[in-house]
């Protein structure tokens, strides 16, 4: 296991009925801006909930949020924040809502043009407004994570940035505020948080024992909880565990010391910002054929989870390892997320656009080995279709 830092300054406020303590966890002189995706929020009440609990404070809304948020519409809250003069930030939403208030709150203060955030990858940030978050959504671990992708429409680019200024405060997880989600977007909270996982895990064998055991873990809760959920979407102990799972994929524990590969997602970014298929639908597409691709690589770490989160023990190595990805391709299938390009209407013709995109965004050799060159992720692809 290699030598490591894990900084998380988030506070965790989880359980139902815990909005009513933003009093207490927002500053009592805090000039807020709430910030929301599209009406769900209004309609279920959640924001009036907010409101309330916000009390006496000056408080401005900014909607419309995109599912994948775009830079001009988070610009326009940075204009707002800029002319109002407010000071503290407040996401409700889910992952998009949260990665782009992580934007907004870094660029309100940003010297030079906002883009060179997403362009450099959050390195040039060096402070950002506090806010926090209340998670209506499970599936991004973004309410306790350093992270955030933007999309550029225009110019066709999804690009993610991390800072160490852009950690929430605190956040609020209230699982009850989950049971109005349509069951697409539990889906896709599931295939989210499952494939986060498996990028932090299915590398290759480093010593890990504590970090592996934990990823398998949340793989198995993960396959378990997803069918439960979709048949039982009223259910708060399966709707907390999910909303647990999803937070503790990607709050940077599982990931710590160990190699990482995150190829999928970056792969994946690309078919949102050409095709605008769903995050999640991405990398339902992309994991099981990359998994294929880059078996030898992998095979180590293959076998492991072939044996330990899908109890598959029988059969050679490699009968083993395919039957792990096609059972990994089948849990997909079964929450309803599809697992091809052409499900979406995205033919072979469409591959050398994508490989381009990859090119220009520097995305040419990703991995845990750095050796997903343009060539291997046009295989991936290919094999994708």
């Amino acid at each position: 296991m290699n030598n490591f830092d894990l900084y998380n300054p988030t506070r965790i406020i989880f359980g139902q009925g815990r909005i009513a303590e933003l009093n207490r966890l927002v500053p009592e002189k805090a000039r807020v801006l709430v910030l929301f995706g599209g009406g769900s929020a209004r309609k279920t009440g959640t924001l009036d909930e907010v409101k309330l609990a916000l009390g006496s404070r000056e408080i401005h809304e900014f909607g419309g949020i995109e599912a994948n948020p775009s830079y001009d519409t988070l610009m326009k809250a940075v204009e707002l924040v800029r002319r109002e003069k407010l000071d503290f930030l407040l996401a409700v939403g889910g992952g998009s809502v949260i990665d782009g208030t992580k934007f907004v709150a870094a660029a309100v203060g940003y010297a030079g043009d906002p883009w060179q955030i997403l362009l450099d990858h959050g390195a040039s940030v060096t402070q950002a407004l506090p806010f926090g978050t209340v998670l209506t959504l499970p599936a991004t671990g973004s309410e306790m994570n350093n992270g955030g992708v933007v999309t550029r429409p225009e110019l066709q680019a999804k690009l993610a940035f991390r800072s160490a200024f852009v950690f929430p405060q605190f956040s609020v997880l209230d699982p009850s505020k989950t049971f109005t989600l349509p069951v697409s977007q539990v889906a896709n909270g599931v295939v989210d948080a499952f494939v986060h996982t498996i990028e932090q895990y299915l590398t290759y064998p480093v010593g890990a024992m504590v970090q592996d055991r934990y990823a398998e873990s949340l793989l198995q809760i993960l396959i378990e909880l997803g069918p439960k959920v979709l048949a039982d979407p009223q259910d708060y102990g399966l709707r907390a565990n999910l909303m647990w799972a999803a937070t503790q994929a990607l709050n940077g524990l599982i990931g710590a010391g160990v190699p990482q590969d995150w190829a999928t997602h970056m792969v994946g970014h690309e078919l949102t910002a050409l095709h605008g298929l769903d995050h999640a639908q991405t990398l339902a597409v992309v994991l099981p054929s990359m998994l294929k691709v880059r078996r030898e690589s992998k095979r180590a770490k293959l076998l492991q989870y072939a044996a330990r989160v899908w109890h598959i023990t029988d059969g050679s190595d490699d009968a083993r390892i395919d039957a792990a990805i096609d059972r990994t391709r089948a849990f997909f299938e079964s929450l309803g997320v599809k697992t091809r390009l052409s499900d979406y209407a995205v033919e072979r013709g469409a591959i050398d656009k994508i490989i381009a995109q990859l090119s220009e965004h520097g995305m040419t050799a990703l991995g845990e080995h750095r050796d997903v060159t343009l060539a291997v992720s046009r295989e991936v692809l290919e094999l994708s279709i």
